[in-house]
């Protein structure tokens, strides 16, 4: 009987797959809106907002990001701030004047900018696609691999589309 071998090309390809998932944060990040501790809901008046920080259970952020925000359309003081921040600064892990994708956002670069990258030098690698990854973490990894692999490919490992080759 005549036995047909399969080979898998993808596989004997040699291709390395670089999955932007694998370096998504895994802490947790909380928005915090201030609008909810201004006078009338749109005035930092000093005394009232002392009074409205000192309402929050603070522990319930305990080794959190928080992402600050505010909804209302008013001009926050800094020192505002900084009060808020320094009730925070003992429970949560990180606080962040920014929402809440684009904390989770910086915590993804930061992810990839400690990576170790060298398992990929003078690899062929492909970084798989994703609809749900927001294109500056392609250019950031297309700016960290660059400098290591032999060719640098975006899709998947059986149909790449190829980005550069050294």
């Amino acid at each position: 009987m005549d036995q047909k071998i399969f080979v898998n090309k993808a596989e004997a390809s040699g291709i390395i797959a670089f999955d932007l998932l694998d370096y998504q944060p895994s802490i947790e990040i909380v928005e915090l809106d201030i609008k909810e501790h201004l006078f009338m809901g749109m005035i930092v008046k000093e005394k009232e907002f002392k009074e409205s920080l000192t309402t929050i259970d603070f522990s319930a952020y305990d080794g959190k990001a928080i992402a600050v925000v505010c909804s209302a359309d008013a001009i926050i003081p800094p020192w505002a701030y900084m009060l808020l921040t320094d009730k925070l600064s003992s429970h949560a892990s990180s606080i962040d004047l920014n929402n809440t994708k684009t904390v989770q956002l910086d915590f993804w670069k930061k992810n990839l900018n400690n990576a170790d990258l060298t398992l990929y030098k003078n690899q062929k690698v492909v970084i798989r696609a994703s609809a749900d990854i927001d294109p500056s973490l392609y250019i950031l990894a297309t700016s960290l691999l660059k400098p290591f692999v032999k060719s640098l490919m975006y899709g998947e490992i059986g149909m790449p589309k190829v980005i550069f080759k050294n």
